[in-house]
């Protein structure tokens, strides 16, 4: 585990040094200008690489909720009920958790590249099989399985990013990347709606084939490999080719593959178990990720029953959380890399992750007053414009919340940054996909007011978090420090 004061040989394993091992092999490392490194190259070439991986980070998300206007048509369609329908949902957010937990460690085994066009292509694929379902089985199991290959972008995308970019520039470019994750949902439910009311729920599926199918073109065409020990891997196999000795890479783990490979599968959830900051993190991520789930699963009772909308004003309504969002990027996001360096250089020039968490305070504040804002209003059939208002609020926090905490895994991590946000993911995306299951039931007994006031109180128990982890994360850090 690194105490993020460097970004060197400890946070990432390895141009040809010519010094000579115990065997007498030539070590393979970057040099500080290596036009190899991922970090030295051209910035058109990194935020290709991000704009792409961003662009798998929002469809995957998408897909979760696109569908959510078409419930009660789906329901009809295929002869069965709506609280069986949302199980297509639940089955899709649980196995986008589950992924994380294998594709991020063997990303860190064979490279990142290789593993987002493998995963995407079937992501892609198994859209199709979800468009020409029979029945709701079918539907089920089909959204299950595609959301553990659609988990890619999520799964590896912060380790890709912290392969790219020194800390002092990462959490600007990550705000964006992180757009994904939270603005898939936002706008899922809007186009959806569109494709519902006009084309049928089916197209909205055949509508995720063409444009998964487009970026998979895109990655297959452009997208180039981030991950150092893999480059590296790949020269020193070009090297022996042409000069026929040996070499070995800087740092080179020279155990048995299958030792390797079976470390690196249980390295998240050693992370996650392990790990007070992290677990506790991923808490806090986990209710916030059921808790807007739960809301974007009964926008359509809430603003279709309640306020009378159609499918397609009901899909606007989640545009406010998603102003919440753009506002938190544009105003907010640039100002954590700030703060961290300004932290840093106070300190005599020694960055620390907990340099991160300032701004997350702004979140752990926002949260349960815009919930509780929502809740009450909704309740009391206040003016639907101001109940929208309290999303604003809510999805500012929100990414505020997810893109410091992810930049503080990034920190603390460093060479396994993708271990660490799976670490992350795998809980929060379960809670998230489980708890809409028992929502409605809730909302039916207690009614939307006291209903959404027990996620605003959750959140409200875990609001102090980043003031304590920036105060007292670092000894959490020595003293349960890991080997990993």
């Amino acid at each position: 585990m690194s105490d993020g004061t460097a970004h060197g040989a400890h946070e990432r394993t390895g141009l040809l040094s010519y010094t000579e091992d115990d065997n007498s092999r030539k070590v393979i490392d970057f040099t500080d200008w290596d036009k190899e490194d991922p970090r030295n190259w051209p910035k058109s070439r990194k935020l290709t690489n991000v704009a792409i991986i961003a662009l798998m980070a929002v469809l995957s998300p998408l897909a979760s909720s696109m569908f959510t206007p078409g419930i009660a048509q789906i329901a009809d369609d295929l002869k069965t009920s709506d609280d069986v329908v949302v199980g297509a949902t639940t089955g899709f957010v649980v196995f986008l958790g589950l992924g994380p937990l294998i594709l991020a460690p063997l990303s860190e085994t064979f490279g990142r590249r290789n593993l987002y066009l493998i995963c995407f292509s079937i992501f892609a694929l198994l859209q199709i099989p979800t468009a020409l379902s029979p029945n709701v089985q079918t539907l089920i199991a089909v959204r299950s399985v595609s959301g553990f290959f659609g988990s890619v972008g999520i799964a590896n995308g912060g380790g890709t990013i912290s392969d790219m970019f020194h800390p002092s520039e990462r959490a600007g470019i990550f705000g964006w990347y992180l757009l994904g994750p939270l603005l898939g949902p936002t706008l899922g439910p809007l186009l959806g709606g569109l494709f519902v009311q006009h084309l049928g729920w089916r197209w909205v599926f055949w509508f995720l084939t063409i444009i998964c199918t487009v970026n998979t073109v895109l990655g297959f065409l452009f997208l180039k490999e981030s991950y150092a020990p893999a480059i590296l891997e790949s020269r020193k196999q070009r090297y022996e080719e042409t000069e026929g000795s040996k070499f070995r890479i800087a740092n080179q783990d020279d155990r048995p593959f299958s030792t390797k490979l079976a470390s690196s599968m249980q390295r998240p959830l050693t992370i996650l178990f392990t790990q007070p900051i992290v677990l506790t993190m991923s808490t806090w991520q986990a209710i916030l990720f059921g808790t807007t789930y739960s809301l974007y699963t009964n926008f359509e009772a809430i603003y279709g029953g309640q306020y009378g909308f159609s499918t397609t004003q009901v899909g606007l309504a989640y545009l406010g959380s998603g102003s919440g969002f753009l506002i938190c990027l544009w105003f907010i996001v640039p100002k954590i890399d700030t703060i961290y360096n300004y932290l840093s250089e106070k300190h005599n020039g020694e960055p620390k992750p907990e340099y991160r968490l300032p701004l997350a305070n702004i979140g752990a504040v926002l949260i349960p007053i815009s919930l509780l804002w929502f809740a009450w209003t909704v309740q009391y059939n206040v003016h639907w414009a101001v109940t929208i208002l309290s999303t604003v609020f809510f999805g500012l926090g929100q990414l505020t919340i997810l893109n410091t905490v992810q930049n503080y895994y990034i920190d603390s991590f460093s060479k396994y940054a993708a271990s660490a946000i799976a670490a992350g993911a795998v809980f929060r995306s379960i809670v998230g996909g489980i708890i809409p299951i028992f929502v409605p039931a809730l909302f039916d007994k207690v009614g939307y007011g006291w209903g959404v006031s027990v996620f605003a109180f959750l959140s409200m128990a875990l609001s102090p978090v980043p003031l304590l982890f920036f105060y007292y994360g670092g000894r959490l850090r020595e003293k349960f420090a890991i080997e990993l």
